[in-house]
């Protein structure tokens, strides 16, 4: 369990942070609470990955790329998501890394419950908010995603940037207090 006292400043992660986690883990709540404190620009990547007003349907692979790499040239961001195709063009740039992850079974239930019952726009969701409950997606929380986090965990350690781990929502909740970060 990390005490909020144990958490290093957020300085210590530069001014370009890249957030990976699962899918409903809190990355882009985060992303927005973390680019406010540093005076940077946020950015979603499901955002740039998916056309706005529709259900995720998906853009082309170079249109991703292309919106993907503009964002990563500014000085000052924070970009929540994995894709882990582009992971190589982020770390040149990022100066630091959160890594976000939980229990599969909490990342579903937030799934059904942002799908389901919150209809208002939320961090991260497309313009529009058209979502549906895809059995694509319940297949990649539960089955997909978790067999990946060790891979994950080492692709993201291994490319020397500092690196800030949480395992659960409630040591996300304690780093919004430590750091000071405020949900809206």
């Amino acid at each position: 369990m990390t005490t909020p006292s144990a958490f290093p400043p957020l300085a210590t992660l530069g001014p370009r942070i890249m957030i990976c986690g699962p899918s409903n883990a809190g990355k882009s709540t985060l992303a927005i609470a973390v680019a406010r404190r540093i005076g940077g620009d946020v950015h979603h990547l499901d955002l740039f990955r998916h056309l706005p007003s529709t259900d995720w349907v998906q853009r082309t692979d170079d249109e991703f790329q292309a919106l993907h790499d503009d964002a990563i040239s500014g000085e000052r961001w924070v970009m929540e998501g994995n894709y882990s195709k582009l992971m190589p063009q982020r770390f040149a740039r990022a100066t630091g890394i959160i890594l976000l992850g939980d229990s599969r079974w909490a990342n579903l239930w937030r799934y059904f419950r942002r799908t389901l019952f919150e209809k208002h726009a939320r961090p991260g969701s497309l313009a529009g908010d058209k979502d549906s409950i895809k059995w694509e997606m319940i297949r990649w929380i539960t089955v997909v995603q978790p067999p990946r986090r060790a891979a994950d965990r080492a692709r993201l350690a291994a490319t020397g940037l500092p690196m800030l781990e949480l395992r659960s929502m409630a040591e996300l909740n304690r780093l919004y207090t430590a750091w000071a970060l405020e949900r809206r």
